[in-house]
């Protein structure tokens, strides 16, 4: 079975992870491609000497397993390294996800990102991209509210990342989680045109 993949993305304070938790409540097995990115340092001996090769030993520790504060030293303001540690993770990441999308035994799964959509290497991993849109008020007050900060802080990350018009200029489905519309409603709509529309 080769599943259809949807990828969910959205902005910070967008609601994405709602929206993800829906589609799972109707069973659609659901991929965090951001967590993964991480954890696959610890899970992908592949990868671990890729980074190592690129960047050397010095970012292990005493055990031989990534030292994430050793690694953000090294990259941190050297953004042609940055580039060449993304270009070993990104791959590492479709070999996982590809992995993980034939295990489920699914017809349709779900591939949740924040950034995908900014990164053209991806273009051929998913089928359809919903894009998840809240006013930028309730962004920000999502935001202030989950971690703590203030809202001149929140509006900086959002400028660092793709406007929702950007995004949404490359969505098949846009939801818009604002607090006030039902969410299943328009989900179910989704999952039923996909389904219809029996794109390979």
């Amino acid at each position: 079975m080769n599943p259809r993949v949807i990828l969910c993305t959205g902005g910070i304070g967008s609601g994405k992870s709602v929206v993800v938790k829906a589609f799972q409540t109707l069973g659609i097995p659901s991929y965090d491609c951001d967590r993964a990115a991480k954890e696959l340092y610890d899970r992908d001996p592949q990868l671990l000497a890729e980074v190592v090769n690129l960047v050397g030993r010095e970012v292990l520790d005493a055990t031989g397993r990534l030292d994430r504060g050793a690694l953000a030293a090294r990259i941190f303001a050297d953004k042609t390294l940055l580039a060449a540690l993304e270009a070993c993770v990104h791959p590492a990441v479709v070999r996982d996800f590809e992995r993980w999308k034939q295990a489920q035994g699914a017809a349709i799964v779900l591939l949740e990102s924040a950034i995908l959509l900014e990164k053209p290497q991806f273009a051929g991993l998913y089928d359809y991209t919903v894009v998840v849109t809240a006013p930028e008020e309730v962004r920000v007050a999502r935001v202030i509210r989950r971690d703590g900060t203030d809202a001149a802080q929140v509006r900086r990350r959002m400028a660092a990342q793709w406007s929702d018009a950007a995004r949404c200029a490359h969505a098949d489905f846009i939801l818009e989680n604002n607090d006030r519309q039902a969410l299943l409603p328009a989900i179910l709509a989704i999952l039923e045109k996909i389904k219809e529309d029996g794109k390979d």
